[in-house]
């Protein structure tokens, strides 16, 4: 069983992370697994060292939370967490490859009253550096049993054929209905031909794998406004996008993926590339 791991501050932006994580934990039939970061260096700061306080504190807390949560997991699921001590982006990354794990959920923006926030501020960092999907979600998204409508957009790019895989998935265990939409900067009728044929082969993509689909186009300069525009008037539930990796000592995102990530009051599951991917 593949777990879900979910980023924890404490925070409302977290909490509420975690409370999305249950609903699809509930659905994947995976467990859950709850991460936190010290990220304090005691060597490098003038304060001393609580280490030990926050992380007793993190504990308490931890369990609160577990018990007031466990009892909305179907049977068979589980729900318990870690504490590391490190960067953050860097072990929420670790966990992941260490448990193997289906999903990373992370709050898009954290506000702590516990310790400094990080979740907001290293969100993009996880997207960014870890290899697995990553959904980013704000905390005022409203909690849904389903996933009814993903919007997948689709550009001139190979690449963004590797959103997929995950997409249907999701697709075929929440019967969501997923809207195909090509997305056009440009006007040269041979770009949009080149991104045509991506959709197209996405098409059959979603065909095969029998996955409810509307087809839609997008032309505009502003591609992530006409996205999240499109995406709201058809209540979508979730964007798919894909993400470039870089290295960490400089962690950034596309211009395009971090705007909609940062804008988006929808969740955003973010894929990043691989090198090796075969569409099947």
């Amino acid at each position: 069983m593949q777990p879900i791991i979910v980023a924890v501050d404490f925070s409302n932006t977290s909490i509420h992370a975690m409370e999305y994580a249950i609903s699809l934990a509930n659905k994947m039939k995976s467990d859950i697994q709850l991460i936190w970061v010290d990220k304090l260096n005691p060597q490098e700061s003038v304060y001393p060292d609580t280490s030990n306080e926050n992380r007793n504190e993190a504990k308490k807390r931890f369990k609160e939370l577990i018990a007031q949560y466990s009892k909305q997991l179907v049977k068979g699921i589980t729900i318990e967490y870690k504490l590391k001590k490190g960067r953050i982006y860097r072990e929420v990354d670790n966990l992941a490859r260490q448990a193997d794990a289906e999903l990373i959920i992370t709050g898009a923006h954290g506000i702590s009253g516990y310790e400094e926030y990080w979740i907001g501020s290293n969100a993009y960092k996880i997207v960014t550096y870890t290899a697995n999907p990553v959904i980013t979600i704000r905390h005022d998204f409203p909690i849904k049993k389903n996933i009814e409508r993903i919007v997948l957009p689709m550009d001139a790019s190979p690449e963004s054929l590797q959103k997929l895989p995950f997409v249907v998935k999701l697709a075929t265990l929440f019967k969501s209905e997923v809207h195909l939409v090509t997305t056009h900067t440009s006007r040269l009728k041979s770009i949009q031909r080149l991104t045509e044929k991506i959709a197209q082969s996405a098409l059959t993509y979603l065909q095969k794998h029998q996955v409810k689909i509307v087809i839609d186009s997008i032309v505009a300069n502003d591609l992530t406004k006409a996205v999240l525009t499109y995406a709201g008037n058809v209540h979508a539930d979730l964007i798919a996008i894909m993400t470039e990796q870089e290295t960490p000592v400089n962690i950034l995102l596309g211009p395009q993926a971090q705007q909609l990530i940062n804008q988006s009051p929808i969740p955003v599951l973010s894929i990043s590339p691989q090198e090796k991917f075969t569409l099947t």
